[in-house]
């Protein structure tokens, strides 16, 4: 069901979501009901993965109550990488980037800082990583990413000579 409730313009893993046109997604832009639903359906998903939103306004987060039961299931199927990648694309699409920042750093800092989630560390720096929109926030991710990358020297997501140079 994450098709439903995250939409894409792109053909996803599943053949019966339909694409969004880019008129649809203006139109779900406009609606403040949709946008209301969206914000719903982010957080139900966060739950879901045992994550909380903070600030609707920031997109800030922390680990649930519940984190230690559903980082489980995270590290146990990973289908679910493949639901938090879509999010994140439709995250952006619907306008929300500020909340594609903090979920994807919350997923770094959890497989690389906290090493909770060894099971997602591919996906985060492979993929989730690469959904956000903005270069500099890109960037800065990949640098914080490079930072608690252990080794180090093993880090292939950016040239070490620009990341030693950065900022």
């Amino acid at each position: 069901f994450p098709f439903r409730l995250f939409p894409l313009r792109e053909h996803g893993m599943n053949w019966r979501a339909k694409p969004l046109t880019c008129q649809e997604i203006q139109a779900f832009k406009r609606s403040k009901e949709v946008m209301q639903r969206f914000t719903r359906a982010y957080q139900l998903m966060l739950r879901f993965y045992g994550i909380h939103l903070i600030n609707e306004k920031t997109g800030e987060l922390k680990r649930a109550e519940n984190w230690a039961e559903r980082f489980q299931n995270l590290n146990r199927f990973s289908h679910n990488n493949l639901r938090i990648t879509r999010i994140l694309k439709c995250l952006g699409e619907m306008g929300y980037e500020h909340y594609q920042v903090h979920l994807v750093k919350f997923f770094l800092t959890e497989t690389l800082v906290k090493e909770t989630l060894p099971n997602v560390k591919r996906s985060a720096l492979d993929y989730f990583l690469f959904t956000i929109r903005s270069k500099e926030k890109r960037r800065e991710l990949v640098h914080y990413a490079w930072q608690h990358f252990k080794p180090r020297g093993s880090f292939v997501w950016g040239p070490h000579d620009k990341l030693l140079r950065y900022r």
